[in-house]
């Protein structure tokens, strides 16, 4: 014969089930943190390229993972879709940086013997190369950063984005022609206007 349920006390079930909800969660955080975070900060690291910020990312997913805990069926991907959106966010902040840093502004030495106004048109050709960048789309954006800013080769770039070797060089070819017509209609458009005037 089955034995009868026990009869439970509705006030102190929800706080001793949650205590041992707590302390299962927190060792299975535990495991899970262990298990997966040196894959996760290489993962990271693949992307931002700095290990500290790799190591913060990682260590806010996981704090993240631990108050949506209840949410998340499967752990795992869960960390590598967040690790993957929080390094991209970092990337796109970074780079809104990056462009708005003076570092292709000549130096000293480099514009001694320049006159103000060919210094001038060189900031404003800057200027314009880093706008039309950043309204490409976002993969070629990617491409643009990691050959002429990182200095990757074609091969690493490759691996780095699953794209095949000749695919990254037909790729960075045709952005390429595409920023070089781009300026040009643009140097048009600014001749025709001081024709005018």
């Amino acid at each position: 014969m089955l034995k009868s349920t026990p009869e439970v006390n509705p006030t102190e079930a929800p706080s001793e089930v949650s205590a041992e909800q707590a302390k299962s969660c927190r060792l299975d955080l535990r495991a899970l943190f262990e298990e997966q975070e040196s894959k996760l900060l290489r993962f990271a690291f693949s992307f931002v390229g700095r290990r500290a910020v790799a190591e913060e990312i990682v260590q806010d997913v996981f704090l993240l993972l631990h108050v949506h805990r209840d949410q998340v069926d499967e752990p795992q991907a869960w960390l590598m879709r967040c690790v993957r959106n929080r390094a991209l966010n970092h990337l796109r902040k970074t780079r809104r940086e990056f462009w708005l840093a003076d570092k292709d502004a000549p130096s000293a030495a480099e514009g001694a013997d320049e006159t103000p106004g060919a210094a001038l048109e060189k900031l404003e050709i800057v200027a314009q190369m880093r706008r039309l960048v950043e309204e490409l789309p976002e993969g070629d954006q990617r491409l643009i950063e990691l050959r002429y800013f990182q200095g990757l080769k074609y091969r690493e770039i490759s691996s780095s984005i699953g794209l095949t070797v000749s695919n990254v060089g037909f790729r960075l070819h045709r952005v390429l022609q595409q920023l070089a017509s781009q300026m040009q209609s643009h140097n048009r458009e600014d001749e025709s206007e001081t024709g005018e005037s």
